[in-house]
This record gives structure tokens, C-alpha cells and sequence, in this order.
């Protein structure tokens, strides 16, 4: 007569190890009371994912701010989703926005001792456990074909019970050793389940580091956690990994609280200490018909992180967005301490909302422009430069041509208290400089307004031309208001309004026709320190075109 002990051997021929061996090969960490070990642990299915990133960047968060772990694990059992290259993909965009793990995998390999750190190569720990678990007849071969399943599910639907594999329609649960010993030698195909003890009719208080107590339906199904392919399930590798890896705390999306039960089943039969769960409000966003939906890798621009960088957001400026989807306190905080970032706020589960946030693109647009607002000169060149490399070829062929030439363009009211905050992104910065390049320039038809007398607009341009250029921006507007008191603009703005009928326009009007002339638009920075970059030998060239063209 055949034991669990012999099924298991049968199976697992050549694994010699235990449970309480992988205990001692990855033993408790050496870390500080309180400090969270955290993970990301995405599959390599593609693109990095906007909720990827926010979930990552909490898990990262956290374990900084308690002096612990954050590590890289990569789960990669399913085989048939992999898309390759993805994992290297994931990593280089994790590193973008500085989010380094301090153990893991890397594009270097593995680093760290809880490895390996990709889920195809931890077989070994999963044979180990899944033997002992056979031995204490916590697991067993399945040997139930398509067929098989599809008679179960019919039946589930037809008396409107549960679907799943459990109770009475877990067919092989209980079937005799000596009879599974014999189909596994016949070579019949199986698959290798979980024993639950667990009913669903019974319930179980579930502590969540979020929302609180949670009381959720006991999980009685005997899910498989060694698929005919040998590899582990998602459920049952996260049960060994996290044990093993010894996370204290999984950040994760709110859409996993239904599988919970089926963790802390595994963990509880296993003998493992349970690990902390926080599960994070998804980010959401408003259809066409205004109702809330989880953001779609197949319908959303927004859903990949791969579409801010190549908009040119900064990834400092996202990760502030999403600091103040994270906790509702933090954008007070920024309000109270003007030179601080999210680096120096301390994130708090508890502050978040229990609702999925609406993403809000003219909320980070609106951190953006504050980021890009502060950089200097230096700073904002060499983020241009990079991003020109990568993703805009017309702007970097600008930045070569003279550095410094851009660096003055770009520093235009830049260094001082209360910085312009022209560019949200860094896509639009080509199209808001090209004016200051002479062949560029040249290109734009210029539109003035028609409110402007034609027969005097020639006679203004030719008058600009002798403007007070050499000195100082005061002086040159003094000029400018000389030239405007000559053609009736009124120089007093009060006049101006006590009576328009008067006047051709107010030096708002009349300092439109040299911007127009100039840059061949009615709304730029500072005109006078667009001179000083353009220089007057090219100020005159274009003011004679100007004349030329009208």
C-alpha cells in the first residue's frame, strides 16, 4: 500500500531538500524594527503600465521611508504572455524615474541573496515545497481532462453554484494513492492542486493596511499550483516567493482583494507567517458617456508610461502627480513647504483614498510646468538634449547648432523668483523657439492686426528700426513709447480706457506689431530679452523683411 510519501517521490524523484532547509537558505532579514520589505513584481507582458508604475513607486516609497528593502521579482511562469525583451524594458523604465531596487533582478543579473529573482529559475524551491506538501497531503495530483472540467462547469451553472474546483467537483481529491501512483506510472497527464480546508459559506477577517478589516468568504478551492507544464501558478510561486524573499508588506491593486483568501489559505496550510496586505485604489479615468473605468492598456494613451516620456514629461513631474493621487495631504504639504518634494514627504497608507483616483492630465500637466519652471538653463538644456536623442530629432538638430544660443532662448525669464511657465512638456518647447531661428523665422507669414492702419504699418515698421536698442529695457521702452505717441497709441493706459475712440490702440497694441514682426507672433515672453537674443543686426534684417513683405 503506497503513502503520501511515496506519491511524492514519485513525482519528485530527485529533490532532497525540505522546507525547513530552504528556511535556513533564506533566513529572516537583519533590518531595523519597522522596516517594510517590499516588492515590485510584474510579469514580462509588455509596456510599463501607469498603474505598474504607481504601485511600484508606493512599494518603493515605503520602504524607503523605513529604512528597508525594496527588491525587483520578476514573474514570468506564464509563459505563453511573455513578450521578451520586456523584462529589460521594465527595468530601463523603472530607472528612468529612479526607482532602483535595492535587491533583485537587474539588467546586470541578479543581486541580493533571496534570489534568483525571475520565477522560471526558482523551480527548485517550488519542487521542494510542493513535495513536502504532498507528504502531508496539503496538495495532490489532478488528473481531470478538458472534458472533464466542462461537465463541472455545466453542472455549476445549471444548479447556479460557485464555479471552480472544490467539494464534490474536486473529482480526484480523494482519490486512492495506490490508484494515482498507478495513473502517474501509466503516464495518464496531470496537474498538481492545493487541499483546501477551506468553506466558502464560512467567513474570515482579513486585515488590509488601507481599507482595514475586511471580511471575506473562506476559500475552498483547490486551486492548481503546478501546471502540466511544470510551472508554478501565480498564486502558489507568490506564496513561496514572498515567504522566502521575506516580504513583510505586498502593495498591490484593489482588484487582487478577491484572491486574498486563497493567500492566506496557502500561507496558513503551509505554516508560513503571513504577510501584510495593502491594496491600492486603481486609477481610473471617464469614458465617453462620463462613467468612471479602470485606465486600458488597449484604449488608453495614458494607460503606458512609454507615452509621457515620449511627450517629454518629466519623470520627476509624474511621480509628484502621482504622489497626489497617492496621499490627499500631499499637495498641502507642498503648498506649506515650498522647497520640498516628494522625496522629503513622508507617504502614509493610511491618507489614502479608498476610491480609484480620475487621472488628471492637466493636474500633472500642471506639475510639469512647475518642474521645468525651476530647472536653470544648464539643467533644462542637458533634459532637452537627452530627450532630443530619443525622441525629437528636430529639437536636438536646434540644440547643435549653438548650445548656448538655445541656452539663451530657453533662459528667457527663466532664473528668477517668479519663472515663465511656458512648457508643460518637453514636445512643446520645437515648436516654441523656432522663431528665434533665421531660416525658421523666415518661413512665417506674418499676420498683424487688422486693426492696424496699412498705410502707417510700413511707416511703424521703418520708425522701429530706430529704436534704443543699446541700453536698458527701461530706456528702450521709453523709445518705443515715443514712436507710439507718433502714430496716436496711447502711452496711459487710464486715457486709454476713459476713452478707446481716441486712440489707434493702447503700447499693448502698438509693442504687438515689433512682436509680430519679430516672431511672427502676438504672444511670446519677454520681447525686449528676445531682441537681446536675437541681436539687432538680425532685429533690423527682419523688420526690413517685414517692410518688404507690406
Amino acid at each position: 500500500m503506497k503513502t503520501c510519501k511515496d506519491l511524492a517521490n514519485l513525482i519528485f524523484p530527485n529533490v532532497d531538500k525540505t522546507i525547513e532547509d530552504l528556511e535556513k537558505m533564506y533566513p529572516p532579514r537583519n533590518l531595523p524594527e519597522g522596516a517594510k520589505v517590499t516588492r515590485f513584481a510584474p510579469s514580462p507582458t509588455g509596456f510599463l503600465h501607469t498603474g505598474s508604475l504607481f504601485t511600484a513607486f508606493i512599494g518603493y516609497k515605503l520602504a524607503l521611508d523605513s529604512n528597508g528593502v525594496f527588491y525587483f521579482r520578476l514573474e514570468d511562469t506564464d509563459t505563453k504572455r511573455e513578450i521578451k525583451g520586456s523584462d529589460r524594458e521594465l527595468l530601463e523604465q523603472l530607472s528612468l524615474f529612479g526607482i532602483n531596487p535595492h535587491e533583485g533582478l537587474t539588467l546586470n543579473g541578479d543581486k541580493g541573496s533571496y534570489g534568483p529573482y525571475r520565477q522560471s529559475d526558482r523551480a527548485f524551491i517550488y519542487q521542494i515545497v510542493v513535495k513536502e506538501m504532498i507528504e502531508k497531503d496539503l496538495a495532490y495530483p489532478d488528473f481531470t481532462t478538458k472534458e472533464e472540467l466542462e461537465e463541472i462547469r455545466k453542472k455549476q451553472e445549471l444548479n447556479k453554484e460557485i464555479p471552480g474546483y472544490y467539494g464534490k467537483y474536486a473529482i480526484y481529491r480523494d482519490l486512492d494513492v495506490d490508484e494515482a501512483y498507478e495513473k502517474i506510472v501509466s503516464g495518464v497527464p496531470y496537474i498538481i492542486r492545493f487541499k483546501s480546508r477551506g468553506d466558502h459559506n464560512k467567513f474570515i477577517t482579513i486585515h488590509d493596511e488601507i481599507r482595514g478589516d475586511l471580511s471575506l468568504p473562506e476559500n475552498d478551492q483547490d486551486i492548481v499550483i503546478i501546471k502540466d507544464d511544470g510551472l508554478p501558478t501565480y498564486h502558489f510561486a507568490h506564496a513561496c516567493d514572498d515567504h522566502f524573499m521575506r516580504t513583510t508588506l505586498v502593495t498591490r491593486g484593489e482588484e487582487w482583494i478577491s484572491s486574498t483568501p486563497i493567500h492566506i489559505d496557502l500561507f496558513k496550510s503551509l505554516g508560513f507567517k503571513t504577510v501584510k496586505y495593502a491594496h491600492l485604489p486603481v486609477i481610473m479615468k471617464l469614458d465617453e458617456n462620463g462613467n468612471k473605468r479602470k485606465l486600458s492598456k488597449r484604449k488608453d494613451n495614458e494607460a503606458a508610461v512609454s507615452y509621457f516620456l515620449s511627450d517629454g514629461y518629466p519623470t520627476e513631474a509624474i511621480l509628484t502627480y502621482l504622489m497626489s493621487i497617492a496621499n490627499s495631504n500631499f499637495e498641502e504639504y507642498l503648498i506649506a513647504n515650498k522647497d520640498k518634494t516628494y522625496h522629503d514627504f513622508t507617504f502614509s497608507l493610511k491618507k489614502m483614498s479608498l476610491d480609484g483616483a480620475l487621472f488628471d492630465i492637466e493636474k500633472l500637466r500642471y506639475f510639469s510646468r512647475e518642474y521645468l519652471a525651476k530647472l536653470n538653463k544648464d539643467e533644462i538644456t542637458s533634459l532637452c538634449t537627452e530627450y532630443g536623442k530619443k525622441y525629437d530629432e528636430k529639437l536636438l538638430n536646434l540644440i547643435n547648432r549653438d548650445v548656448n544660443y538655445f541656452k539663451n532662448i530657453i533662459n528667457i525669464e527663466r532664473e528668477k523668483s517668479n519663472p515663465r511657465k511656458d512648457y508643460s512638456c518637453l514636445k512643446e518647447i520645437y515648436d516654441g523657439i523656432t522663431y528665434f531661428y533665421s531660416d525658421l523665422f523666415d518661413e512665417i507669414e506674418l499676420e498683424f492686426n487688422e486693426k492696424v492702419c496699412r498705410s502707417q504699418l510700413k511707416l511703424i515698421l521703418e520708425d522701429f528700426k530706430h529704436l534704443v536698442y543699446n541700453e536698458d529695457e527701461q530706456a528702450w521702452f521709453n523709445s518705443l513709447k515715443e514712436v507710439g505717441t507718433k502714430y496716436n497709441y496711447a502711452t496711459d493706459n487710464k486715457l486709454f480706457k476713459a476713452d478707446p475712440t481716441k486712440f489707434n490702440g493702447n503700447m499693448a497694441d502698438f509693442s504687438e506689431i515689433l512682436r509680430v514682426a519679430l516672431t511672427g507672433r502676438k504672444q511670446t515672453p519677454n520681447l525686449f530679452a528676445i531682441i537681446n537674443v536675437l541681436g539687432i543686426d538680425e532685429v533690423i534684417r527682419r523688420l526690413d523683411l517685414a517692410i518688404k513683405k507690406y
